[in-house]
């Protein structure tokens, strides 16, 4: 039996990229069919990426042809191998969702928008596999389904790994920091009301009356002076 580094993320690539069966991949990677099974169908490594041992210097192509001809055929794994580095692609573009899940990601979206409103569109779109108008729709609840659509963390709807789910927040903290800090600002007050201007103004008022009274008591005495 070959000695294979990372099995399960081999067993992935082998089912997307070949014709293989089940009990080929088992076979070759050491694992039991039911579990290559559940692989296929999503039910085992849901997140993870896989990993192709051609590259790997663990199979040839050959190999796959001669398995893929014939059902019965158990490949042989290259004796010594070129390469054990794993390689790691930079993904492009969105996440590929299967379609069995795709009806949780507006709960994924709305987890998001409620937990993490820091974290942009596009890191959504990405990490989730959707479109920045679902996001919107579901943003503004103009999503056809906006009435049953409630926050649930994608990992636990097998959307993304928990390690991607963390990385991506702690991109995302700075910003979250500043965005707590200018909510957290009370901001300019209000000016403080002059004490003294409604002084001034009494003042002013009295100083006015003063000066009506003063004005009424000279004109009476002036009247009485000339009787």
């Amino acid at each position: 039996m070959a000695n294979i580094l990372m099995p399960k993320a081999t067993a992935v690539w082998l089912i997307d990229n070949t014709t293989l069966t089940f009990k080929q991949i088992a076979e070759f990677c050491e694992l039991h069919h039911l579990e290559v099974k559940g692989i296929a169908d999503g039910d085992v490594a849901q997140s993870m990426r896989g990993v192709d041992p051609v590259a790997r210097g663990e199979l040839n192509r050959d190999e796959i042809k001669k398995g893929e001809a014939d059902p019965d055929y158990s490949l042989k794994a290259i004796a010594h191998q070129i390469d054990t580095k794993v390689p790691q692609p930079k993904r492009k573009g969105a996440r590929y969702t299967p379609i069995s899940r795709r009806g949780d990601r507006p709960n994924a979206i709305a987890w998001f928008l409620f937990h993490h409103k820091e974290v942009t569109d596009a890191q959504i779109s990405k990490i989730i596999g959707t479109t920045k108008s679902t996001i919107n729709a579901v943003r503004d609840r103009s999503h056809w389904d906006s009435a049953n659509i409630k926050p649930v963390d994608p990992v636990t709807l097998g959307l993304c790994s928990q390690i991607e789910l963390d990385e991506l927040i702690a991109k995302a903290s700075e910003k979250r920091r500043k965005m707590e800090a200018e909510a957290g600002n009370d901001g300019p007050g209000l000016a403080p009301i002059d004490p003294e201007a409604p002084k001034d103004e009494a003042d002013d008022f009295e100083e006015s009356k003063r000066s009506d009274e003063l004005t009424a008591e000279t004109l009476f005495n002036l009247g009485g002076s000339k009787d």
